[in-house]
């Protein structure tokens, strides 16, 4: 009759199997850093980590809206945010929306690479935890898509980033906080001087209550004029909202 196995043998087989495992599955389905393609465990591999996420690639910002300043404004608002202070309180971003970062964005945009929300998510909550001061928020709220470009795109990227943003740093998300009660044109595709028009009225709140008196964390992939965060923070505080703040991945530099 054979004999039992000890359960600190079979701990150690479901190990080596576990290892043995994982190491197959590389080898057979090798990764490579999304930016750089040189191979990589992760989706981003070191070097490129370091590059444009690390100590030197840090950018001195407005901390209302994230527009970059110069090394002697730290702490400093934008001439923008003195003249039109705008509804949200606080935007923290992990990078500029520009090259080669933007194709990362446009791969989980339009190109289904959705492993991609998770590693934006982590370098966001980075950038978060690395803000002095900042005091998190009680509830995460993704940018709401229309039912027809969610159908169309089949996901919502700003909700796929907040589900593991909101896991890293501990704070509930309410995927349906807010609502797109108006289909909007892309704000990319509008003009400059005619988005805030299209984004007007866009956003609704269900449930009020859960808005009143706390501070909101709001998620999205891409800042460009800042429109569509500034009507959803004003819809927002209108339904009692005590501040709002952005989290967002990239931002747009000002041209």
């Amino acid at each position: 009759m054979l004999a039992t196995p000890r359960i600190g043998t079979i701990d150690t087989i479901g190990a080596l199997l576990h290892r043995g495992g994982s190491a197959l599955l590389r080898g057979l389905l090798p990764a490579s850093c999304a930016l750089c393609a040189a191979a990589s465990g992760e989706l981003l591999c070191p070097a490129c980590a370091v590059q444009f996420f690390g100590a030197e690639a840090a950018v001195v910002r407005c901390p209302c809206c994230a527009n970059p300043l110069p090394d002697s404004a730290q702490g400093q608002l934008c001439g923008g945010c003195r003249v039109e202070p705008p509804a949200f309180d606080v935007t923290l971003v992990a990078a500029d929306y520009a090259m080669p970062l933007d194709q990362l964005v446009l791969q989980l945009k339009f190109g289904h690479r959705l492993a991609l929300a998770t590693l934006f998510a982590r370098l966001l909550r980075d950038a978060v935890l690395q803000q002095p001061g900042f005091t998190l928020p009680a509830l995460l709220c993704p940018v709401p898509l229309g039912p027809r470009r969610l159908a169309e795109r089949g996901y919502n990227q700003a909700l796929e980033i907040a589900r593991p943003l909101a896991r890293s740093l501990g704070v509930a998300l309410h995927p349906r906080l807010a609502c797109r009660v108006h289909e909007t044109a892309a704000q990319s595709s509008v003009a400059p001087e005619q988005r805030r028009r299209n984004i007007a009225a866009a956003f609704a709140i269900p449930d009020a209550a859960l808005v009143q008196g706390r501070h909101i964390g709001v998620v999205d992939d891409v800042m460009t004029s800042g429109r569509t965060l500034n009507e959803l923070a004003a819809t927002l505080k209108r339904h009692g909202a005590a501040r709002v703040s952005n989290l967002v991945f990239a931002r747009t530099p000002p041209h």
